[in-house]
C-alpha cells in the first residue's frame, strides 16, 4: 500500500523531476548501489519511488538484475556510451578533412551519421560563396532523398531499399517509383558515391561519401553540397573523386585498411 510520503512524493513529481530521478538511479547504480534500498539511500528518494524508476528502467535496458546482488548498468547504457565517444573521435578525426575539402571547393561541406530513416549532421562547414544551405549541426534530413543518406545505406540489400522507399519515398520533391529508386541505388553502390539530384531540395546539388571504420562498416558520410547553378551535372562528376578521397582518408584514421 502506498503510504503518506510516497502520496506526497508523487504530487510534487513533475515530469522534469521524474526524470532527474531516473538519472540519479542510474548514476546511483553506476556507484556501486547495487540494492534498492541502497539507491534510495544515496538519491534520498522512498523505497516504493527507487523500486518503480528501476523497474522501467530494467525494460529499457538501462538498468540489469545482476544476479542476487541486485542491479547494475543494462547494455542500452554501454551502448550510449559507446556511440557517444565514436561519435565524438568521428567528428574530431574528421573536421581538419572537412575543412580542407571546403576550402578546396568553396561549398558547404557536411559529416554526418544515420539514425532509423533520418541523417543527423555531426559538423558543418559553411560555403565560401554568397550562399547558404540551411542545414546545421544536430539538424536531421531524410535519409532517402539526401546524399549523405544514400552514401549511409550503399551496403543495404535491394530488400532493405526497397523498404525505405515504400516508408519514405513520398518526401521526394519529384515523384520517383520504385524502380527508379532502387536503379539509382545500384549505381551509386557500385561507385562508392551518391548524388542528391534535387530530390530534397529542388534548387540544391550534392556529392556525397561514405565513411567507414576498422570492420569496413560504413558509419558515417561526406557532402559537398550546393546551389544549383555552382553544381551542374559536369561539376558534380568532376567532385566524386574529391570527396570519396576526403571519406577514405577519413575511413583510414578510423582504421580501415585501404
Amino acid at each position: 500500500m502506498t503510504n503518506s510520503a510516497d502520496k506526497e512524493e508523487a504530487k510534487k513529481a513533475l515530469p522534469s523531476q521524474t526524470l532527474l530521478r531516473g538519472l540519479d538511479v542510474i548514476e546511483a547504480v553506476s556507484n556501486q548501489a547495487l540494492s534498492i534500498s541502497d539507491i534510495a539511500k544515496k538519491t534520498g528518494i522512498t523505497y516504493s519511488t527507487a523500486h518503480r524508476i528501476v523497474s522501467v528502467l530494467l525494460q529499457r535496458h538501462y538498468l540489469k538484475q545482476d544476479g542476487t546482488k541486485g542491479y547494475s548498468l543494462g547494455r542500452k547504457v554501454l551502448e550510449l556510451g559507446f556511440q557517444a565517444f565514436h561519435q565524438t573521435t568521428l567528428t574530431r578525426v574528421a573536421h581538419p578533412f572537412l575543412e580542407q575539402l571546403a576550402r578546396d571547393t568553396l561549398d558547404t561541406v557536411h559529416l554526418a551519421r544515420i539514425e532509423t530513416d533520418s541523417v543527423i549532421y555531426l559538423d558543418k562547414v559553411s560555403s565560401q560563396r554568397s550562399v547558404e544551405i540551411s542545414s546545421r549541426i544536430g539538424g536531421r534530413k531524410p535519409l532517402i532523398s539526401t546524399g549523405v543518406g544514400k552514401a549511409l545505406i550503399l551496403d543495404w540489400s535491394e530488400t532493405e531499399w526497397a523498404a525505405l522507399y515504400q516508408r519514405s519515398g513520398a518526401v521526394f520533391q519529384e515523384k520517383m517509383t520504385q524502380e527508379q529508386w532502387l536503379a539509382l541505388m545500384r549505381g551509386y553502390a557500385l561507385g562508392g558515391y551518391s548524388f542528391d539530384l534535387g530530390e530534397d531540395a529542388l534548387s540544391i546539388r550534392c556529392v556525397a561519401a561514405p565513411v567507414r571504420d576498422g570492420s569496413r562498416k560504413i558509419v558515417a558520410a561526406v557532402s559537398v553540397s550546393s546551389m544549383l547553378e555552382y553544381m551542374d551535372s559536369e561539376r558534380m562528376q568532376a567532385l566524386i573523386p574529391r570527396v570519396k578521397s576526403a571519406a577514405a582518408k577519413i575511413s583510414a584514421e578510423l582504421g580501415m585498411q585501404m
